[in-house]
């Protein structure tokens, strides 16, 4: 006998705030299988980004000579410091917190367990137990993918093969590590690790690092790690051994023709899968495409009566501040749906989706590239501001930052726009509010103060210089 609830929610990251103050009351099941808060909080964007801040300051530490400072004696790295200021002293607090804090409230049911449909809004779950509910929401995020390459087509932290879930938590630093993928989770672990002290080899299939970037961000990046790591392009395994030492051998086939790389851990950064299939959702009367995506409309509703589906499982972008968004439409739209606040259904805005790459130095960008802009046939007017050609540049002694903008040439609203360089991810910001709120590049440029000398100039002269 299946026990029944008001609302199923699947997945513990941006499902978990889903239970707003107009839905207290009914009752909710949450199941999770893992830990609570999903992939950004655990294994994604903020314990990685707190592994980026250590390595960034050995970096600058190492390049403080070109601006006539000199630091006596090698730079030191705690590594079991590092790894406890992240986990054990603040995200696993947060996640454990999370989870007693949800426990303990009333109307809310917890199910520790995987859970798999076998019927329209009916689940079986790995404990034995089947649940029911009026309404699902279905955000049970992505998983990372490995290789079809034996020894290397699982993880396996005790035999030193790490994805991004589990190689932040090593016990100690290996001296050598092999990093397979040329994404921005690849990117910046490669970043972390060799700026940590680890002999890092990268391998990447195709010709470049970062290849959904523009072209030039691309280029640009892929040549500034090639100076800093081993890089292997146009590359890939084609098999691996590991030696009783705990050395691993992988073989590689590539434009070097076919090499060995040896590595003390193997870390394997090749994309994400969507939890879709896993969940057995067609069982569900619930859509996937052709990537295993969950199909959902503006809504966020998917092809199952009474279904919601946000975050990694529901679309390409694979971005928290994405899974975000789609939840405070879908717990609006809950609300709604269930009566508890008048209104219309709300939908979701993907117009300007940014993202950023927290390697080093920083890349962020919204809205097509170049070529995908050439392709479409869009017209366009654009303009590449070096940030070495500002007052601030000049302060950093930069010499690779670069922050292109593209805009409409008959009304000047930004189309899109592509930077390399220090704080990337802060500074694209009001490009991204500009296309958003449907301000001009010259309203933006013109309507406001930009102090001086601050970076932000970059901003204000890129968009100076198109020609409208």
């Amino acid at each position: 006998m299946a026990t029944h609830h008001d609302l199923i929610i699947i997945g513990t990251g941006s499902g978990n705030s889903l239970v707003t103050p107009e839905l207290e009351g009914l009752d909710i099941a949450i199941v999770e299988e893992g830990t609570f808060g999903g992939t950004c909080l655990n294994v994604g964007c903020i314990p990685t980004k707190m592994l980026v801040l250590p390595a960034d300051r050995v970096l600058e530490s190492r390049d403080a000579a070109r601006l006539g400072v000199s630091i006596d004696g090698e730079v030191t790295v705690d590594w079991p410091a590092i790894r406890d200021r992240i986990f054990p002293d603040r995200i696993d607090q947060i996640a454990a917190g999370g989870e007693r804090y949800r426990r303990s409230q009333g109307f809310v049911t917890v199910y520790a367990a995987t859970a798999e449909f076998v019927g329209p809004r009916h689940l079986s779950l790995s404990t034995g137990e089947e649940i029911t509910a009026d309404r699902v929401v279905v955000a049970a995020g992505s998983r990372a993918d490995l290789l079809d390459v034996d020894g290397l087509d699982r993880a396996d932290p005790a035999r030193g093969v790490h994805t991004s879930d589990t190689v932040m938590r090593m016990d100690e630093l290996p001296r050598r590590m092999a990093i397979v993928g040329g994404g921005f989770v690849a990117c910046e672990f490669a970043h972390v690790f060799a700026a940590l002290g680890v002999e890092v080899t990268q391998i990447q299939r195709s010709g470049a690092l970062l290849r959904t970037e523009d072209a030039d961000i691309s280029r640009r990046y892929t040549e500034l790690a090639r100076g800093r790591h081993d890089l292997r392009l146009e590359t890939q395994v084609a098999s691996a051994s590991r030696s009783d030492a705990g050395v691993w051998t992988l073989s590689l086939k590539g434009l070097d023709g076919d090499t060995d790389v040896e590595a003390d851990a193997v870390l394997v950064a090749v994309g994400r899968t969507p939890n879709g299939s896993r969940l057995g959702v067609e069982a569900g009367g619930i859509e996937l495409d052709a990537r295993g995506v969950v199909v959902v409309d503006a809504q966020q509703r998917t092809t199952a009566e009474g279904v919601w589906a946000l975050g990694d499982v529901a679309n390409a972008w694979q971005l928290k501040h994405v899974a975000n968004h789609e939840a405070r439409v879908v717990a609006h739209n809950l609300a709604v749906d269930t009566g508890r606040i008048a209104g219309a259904p709300m939908e979701s805005d993907h117009r300007y989706v940014p993202h950023a790459v927290f390697g080093h130095p920083q890349i962020a960008a919204f809205g097509p590239t170049r070529s995908e802009l050439d392709e479409s046939g869009t017209p366009y007017v654009h303009y590449t501001q070096n940030f070495g050609d500002t007052a601030y540049g000049w302060a950093l002694e930069d010499t690779t930052g670069v922050l292109t903008v593209y805009a409409d040439p008959d009304t000047g609203l930004l189309l899109s726009a592509h930077c390399l360089g220090p704080q990337a991810s802060t500074l694209i910001q009001p490009l991204i509010q500009a296309a958003s709120f449907g301000q001009s590049a010259t309203e933006v440029a013109r309507g406001q103060y930009w102090i001086h000398p601050a970076l932000a100039e970059v901003v204000e002269n890129a968009l100076l210089g198109l020609e409208l």
